[in-house]
């Protein structure tokens, strides 16, 4: 047989839980989101450089064979 699950109860464990969580200070927590952010716009600029060059190359390559068509 399967307990029945009480979400008062499982609740109640959340909150025991988040009270022996180590939060990390205002400092370290301000930084950490200041590294988050770098790598994200450093990965979307990536991202964005790499879908600029797919897609003019694609566009070449539709140009090249369009003119083999006649």
């Amino acid at each position: 047989m399967e307990k029945k699950r009480n979400p008062i109860n499982y609740f109640r464990g959340v909150s025991r839980e988040m009270k022996r969580v180590r939060w990390p200070s205002k400092e370290v927590f301000l930084s950490s989101i200041g590294v988050v952010l770098c790598i994200t716009i450093f990965a979307s600029l990536i991202l964005a450089v790499e879908d600029l060059a797919g897609s003019t190359l694609v566009e070449q390559l539709r140009n090249a064979f369009q003119s083999l068509r006649g």
